[in-house]
């Protein structure tokens, strides 16, 4: 038996991971949970799940709960560091939505323990941070991102990345794939979150839409798998069937195939030996009709500017996660037009921000100037 920690529990992430562990429950266990404030949603779990451990963001959303029982219910970054930090935690799910997760990842890299990781952010963000602390600390992080984890299955049974000539990361293109950027300046925020495929939280959904969520998948993967960006290549699958293609210096290529559906790559992520049965939708080969095409010429600003973050590191992660997080935000509170998301990152990433002195308190000051900076440029299409 596996005890879970489950860090962002009422997300889009946290509901597949519940999913598999419900259909687990003989070798997986829900030892602890932890959410900001969505208390409904929470009360949903316990109807199925008894964690020992909740821990809560929120303060006001806290002190609700914690009356019942102040040994269980946890706040405070102390709390929380001590929680990750529990001998009876086997592994460590970090699907905290967004930058807010970078916290928790940089406290599970330290632990030497299991980590599966859905938050593209943190290490975006901090992956110069992240990704030495875990390899110190002998921490192994297993990504449940769909293409990630497809690209660690890919892998499996190689030696590393020694054999590999080029990975190609899919991306289903979203609702907009065939429009250019140009005819989007009206879309609604409904057509926006209208994903033809994935069901996901809003955040990821309009990033997926815009094509940004392949551009940080891109960054992700550089510091994942450790391999320069040139590497990588991103290509449209409307289908969301190839979820990635990992190809061999003998000219052998290797796909993960499966339908568009969290639960399987996190399944695969939390099996031991064995992999976890779970219901799943069959692909049916006979009826299969498979495409691909080019990235939009008209996105490949954006993409230009991952392959830069990948290049140079530092602290132009942070920078470009930060830009687009307040950009997506001022879309969804209607401050902004679709179409002015790609503006408002391209004016405020700032190739200069060079530094090797990347630490936790740097990474998060660099977030906030920047957010401050990708404001201003919001409020100047008023």
């Amino acid at each position: 038996m596996k005890n879970v920690l489950l860090l962002g529990a009422t997300g889009s992430i946290g509901e597949s991971v519940l999913s598999v562990i419900s259909q687990n429950k003989e070798s997986l266990n829900l030892f602890g949970v932890s959410f900001n404030k969505n208390i409904l949603r929470y009360q949903e779990i316990l109807k199925e799940h008894s964690p020992d451990y909740v821990y809560i963001d929120d303060h006001d959303s806290f002190k609700s709960l914690c009356n019942n029982d102040k040994e269980k219910y946890l706040n405070g970054d102390e709390e929380l560091e001590n929680l990750i930090n529990k001998d009876d935690v086997d592994i460590i799910v970090c699907a905290t939505s967004g930058f807010a997760g970078l916290k928790t990842a940089y406290i599970a890299s330290m632990t030497g323990k299991k980590i599966l990781l859905a938050n593209k952010e943190s290490i975006v963000a901090g992956g110069d941070l992240i990704l030495p602390l875990a390899k110190e600390n002998n921490s192994e992080i297993i990504p449940i991102d769909s293409e990630h984890n497809a690209i660690f299955q890919c892998l499996s049974g190689e030696k590393g990345t020694e054999d590999v000539k080029g990975i190609t990361i899919t991306a289903s293109g979203g609702p907009f794939i065939n429009t250019s950027i140009k005819e989007l300046k009206h879309v609604t925020i409904e057509e926006a979150l209208n994903h033809p495929n994935w069901k996901m939280g809003s955040k990821v959904t309009i990033d997926s839409a815009t094509l940004v969520n392949k551009c940080l998948e891109l960054i992700e993967a550089k510091y994942l798998f450790d391999l320069d960006e040139q590497y990588f290549d991103l290509v449209i699958h409307p289908q969301s069937v190839i979820h990635s293609i990992v190809t061999f210096v003998d000219g052998s290529s290797i796909c993960q195939m499966s339908a568009p559906d969290m639960k399987v790559p996190i399944a695969h992520a939390l099996s031991n030996e064995n992999r976890l049965s779970i219901d799943f939708n069959n692909l049916d080969f006979n009826n299969l009709n498979l495409s691909f095409q080019k990235f939009p010429s008209d996105r490949m600003e954006i993409q230009n500017i991952a392959r830069e973050v990948c290049n140079k590191g530092g602290f132009l992660g942070t920078v470009f996660n930060a830009a687009n997080e307040i950009a997506v935000e001022s879309f969804l509170n209607k401050e902004i037009n679709f179409d002015k998301i790609y503006e408002v990152i391209y004016r405020t990433f700032d190739k200069n921000i060079l530094s090797n002195n990347v630490s936790i308190e740097t990474i998060n000051e660099v977030d906030a100037q920047t957010r401050i900076q990708a404001k201003k440029v919001v409020k100047s299409f008023a």
